[in-house]
């Protein structure tokens, strides 16, 4: 009989670790197909995520590099118009650094003799105050005397150097002044600097 309770015991004992084992399998299997759930879940998190993140930063360097070429545009732009400023200031100021009142006589003297409108009448030559006063100390009557023409000359307002001359009291003029000399040569000269900036 106490055969019988030992063999009854050892029984129910392995009976209890074979469920007991079964029973840990089922858990285990459960566990690690949640856990295989959860990774899969995980994973596709990732990679969205990782995807969202990458087409971000695709974005957002291609609005940098979208960024950075309008920038180098407007800097072209601003660059081309200091460079057209500097260079119309640096003609206008070579301009008037060559129109001085001894220029202004030769100029004129040549102006006036090679012009075939100036038979008759009066000449009006428009010029800077300083230049009318240089011209009316010295050079106005040898300036008559060369021409042998009626010249007069008075101030304009708006005249840094040069002249504006006029062979019919002022009703139509030809303008030599520092201003349309500058844009004149700045008409030769700025094609040429665009060319060298485009280059």
């Amino acid at each position: 009989m106490a055969e019988d309770i030992k063999a009854l015991i050892e029984k129910i004992n392995q009976e209890g670790v074979i469920a007991g084992e079964e029973k840990a399998r089922e858990i285990e299997s459960r566990a690690k197909a949640r856990a295989d759930e959860i990774l899969k879940k995980a994973q596709g998190q990732a990679d969205k995520i990782l995807k969202e993140a990458k087409d971000e930063i695709a974005r957002m360097q291609e609005k940098e590099k979208s960024l950075v070429k309008q920038a180098g545009r407007d800097l072209l732009l601003v660059l081309r118009q200091e460079i057209n400023s500097m260079l119309a200031k640096l003609i206008k100021a070579c301009v008037q650094d060559a129109l001085t009142a001894d220029n202004l006589f030769k100029i004129l003297s040549k102006v006036i003799q090679a012009s075939c409108c100036a038979e008759k009448g009066e000449i009006l030559v428009s010029l800077s105050k300083e230049d009318l006063e240089a011209l009316e100390k010295g050079f106005l009557a040898k300036l008559k005397e060369q021409t042998k023409k009626k010249i007069v000359l008075k101030a304009g307002d708006d005249i840094r150097a040069g002249f504006i001359i006029s062979y019919d009291s002022g009703k139509s003029q030809f303008d030599f002044s520092d201003q349309a000399l500058a844009e004149y040569i700045g008409s030769f000269l700025k094609p040429k600097l665009k060319e060298v900036l485009q280059a």
